[in-house]
């Protein structure tokens, strides 16, 4: 899907028909809504040329990205079909997720954290949640509103946060899982994509951070690619923890059907993933690694 050389004015939205890319500069780097030649009224959201979102506003239940529809995969696997829950995404983009759940969970209430307010107002505008929709955006630091958030107030936390490309090294912490734990009801789900490449140290360290704050009998797995597994490119892996035994074989199920296949690593597997990775803390904390040239680039 590449750009056009032409963009829509910024005051006013595609029309059908007539859909063509919107550039806006927001808080953290240039936005662009780039429209899917093979789908009316579906969008890529990019920042700095870094893919953030896709959305079909005529299908919401499509989901584009391979990692997102892992993570859609846990709350598949997770919760009673068409349950409600109460879910916390930390990183909004497109609303890709809310969109999502709205539609496959009716009535779930959702808070979306997104600290880009140009980014969450640009979406507002041109791609609009549906009226009425229980989803509340609130325009803030993650790590911060995550501190100000009630105790055992949500089913699932989805940490999907990048800095460009990056995850932010605040959103890598002991300090910080703690805190999406405090706010998990017992029982509930903490989900995180990540991206890294062989030898996965930022990977195995963030598996390592979990384990301290999620500790036997709790549950981990992680959800990656193949390829991402065995070393031969730079990807992303969904990371899943609990306080309870977590459905693997379900998960393992829904993952072997789609149509990007991904392995479902658990645990004497997730501990040799591990090895003697430590957990990371606030004083050490780092930002992911950076991904090679062309790794999540739109032309």
């Amino acid at each position: 899907m590449n750009d056009a050389p032409d963009t829509a004015p910024d005051s006013a939205a595609p029309t059908p028909g007539e859909a063509v890319p919107v550039v806006r500069s927001v808080d953290f780097g240039e936005a662009r809504l780039l429209p899917d030649v093979d789908r009316p009224r579906a969008w890529l959201l990019t920042v700095d040329g870094a893919p953030q979102s896709y959305v079909d506003l005529d299908d919401p239940g499509h989901l584009e990205f391979e990692y997102v529809r892992r993570i859609g995969h846990v709350l598949e696997a997770g919760f009673p079909v068409r349950e409600p829950v109460a879910a916390v995404h930390l990183g909004g983009g497109a609303m890709t997720l809310p969109r999502w759940l709205e539609r496959s969970r009716p009535g779930s209430r959702q808070q979306v954290v997104e600290a880009d307010r140009g980014l969450a107002a640009l979406v507002a505008e041109h791609l609009p949640l549906p009226p009425h929709a229980p989803v509340t955006v609130h325009t803030q630091d993650a790590r911060a509103w995550l501190a100000g958030a009630e105790r055992g107030s949500a089913d699932v936390i989805v940490a999907d946060v990048f800095g460009g490309s990056r995850v932010p090294a605040q959103l890598t912490s002991v300090e910080f899982v703690r805190e999406a734990h405090r706010v998990l009801r017992p029982g509930g789900r903490y989900t995180a994509n990540v991206a890294d490449a062989a030898p996965f140290a930022f990977l195995r360290s963030q598996l390592a951070t979990l384990r301290e704050v999620f500790p036997a009998p709790a549950a981990i797995c992680l959800l990656a690619e193949p390829g991402v597994l065995r070393g031969r490119r730079f990807g992303n892996a969904v990371l899943v923890a609990s306080d309870e035994p977590l459905p693997v074989d379900a998960l393992a199920r829904l993952c072997a059907a789609d149509a990007f296949p991904a392995r479902v690593v658990h645990g004497a597997d997730l501990d040799r993933l591990i090895g003697r990775a430590g957990p990371v803390y606030d004083r050490s904390a780092a930002p992911s690694p950076t991904p090679p040239d062309g790794a999540f680039t739109v032309g």
